[in-house]
This record gives C-alpha cells, sequence and structure tokens, in this order.
C-alpha cells in the first residue's frame, strides 16, 4: 500500500470511495449527516483548497483523506489549544471492506507526517458521536477529545493531536 497526495484525475474514484462509505454507514445505522453522495465537484473543492491523500492498494484508492488550512465551518476553534498553524482533517473514508485492517491508521501517520513536514502545529478533526463516528479510532491513534457540540443537528466530538 502506497500513500500519495491526491491528482485531479483521482476525483472520480475520490468521490466513488467516499459515497461507498456513506452507503454502508447508512445501511448500518440509518439516515444522518453521514448519508450525503459525494461529487467528483466536491472533491475538486478539497483538492484547491488544501491537499487530498490517498491510499493505494494494487492501483486502487481504498483510503482518503482532505488536510487544509482553512477552518471547516463545523469547527469552533474555542474548544482547541490556542496556536497560530493548525491544520484540519476531514473527509476520511477508507473502503468498508478495508477498515479495521490497518488502512486508516497508515494514511492517519502519513497526514501527521505533512502537517509536520508544513510545520504545522497541531492537526484538528471532527468525528459523529456514536455508533457511526470514529471516535475511539482517533483516540487510539493519539487524538485527545477537545469537545462535543451539535452541528446543523449533528452530534459531533472534536478531537486534535499537537504535531510538535
Amino acid at each position: 500500500m502506497s500513500i500519495l497526495a491526491a491528482a485531479e484525475a483521482d476525483a472520480a474514484e475520490i468521490a466513488a470511495l467516499r459515497t461507498a462509505v456513506a452507503v454502508d454507514l447508512t445501511a448500518r445505522f440509518g439516515p444522518g449527516a453521514w448519508s450525503s453522495k459525494v461529487t467528483d465537484r466536491g472533491v475538486f473543492w478539497h483538492l484547491r483548497h488544501g491537499e487530498v491523500l490517498v491510499a493505494r492498494d494494487d492501483g486502487r484508492i481504498v483510503g482518503t483523506l482532505a488536510l487544509a488550512k482553512r477552518r471547516p465551518w463545523a469547527i469552533d476553534p474555542s474548544h482547541f489549544t490556542r496556536m497560530r498553524r493548525p491544520l484540519y482533517l476531514t473527509s476520511m473514508a477508507i473502503l468498508p471492506a478495508l477498515q479495521r485492517k490497518g488502512v486508516g491508521r497508515v494514511i492517519m501517520a502519513a497526514a501527521e507526517q505533512a502537517g509536520r513536514a508544513s510545520n504545522m502545529e497541531a492537526i484538528r478533526l471532527d468525528a459523529y458521536e456514536g455508533a457511526p463516528g470514529a471516535g475511539p479510532f482517533y483516540v487510539k491513534c493519539g487524538y485527545t477529545e477537545r469537545g462535543r457540540v451539535t452541528y446543523r443537528d449533528a452530534a459531533l466530538i472534536y478531537f486534535e493531536k499537537l504535531l510538535s
């Protein structure tokens, strides 16, 4: 498996992966904020405003996440450590058949490496609260819970990992 920066040519495959994860979560937990179909256009937005990493296995994309310096609307900075250079991780998705097989940990480690290489001070993210969310996964990756909020009827948990 390799972790690389995504290119525009990867947009359709990334959108299909993110949509497959949304369909899987909806089948397991019912409709929710996680149920949205992802389009190429949404992936292009992430590519323009930050960096998208992909995990490839035998040439196909099996995992992805987006990194940006720009704070997402759903994240309230008052819950986090004060700093000048945080990095925001969004849109993490691992092919459902490969979840719990190490792909997520590998791509998270690559995100942290990218953050350190860019002199960022921390990675911040949010996760859905409860069964559909990945809160326990982020804790296992060394992230610290920083708060719980509700954003557009979705219960979220904020996480942060200091990179210095």
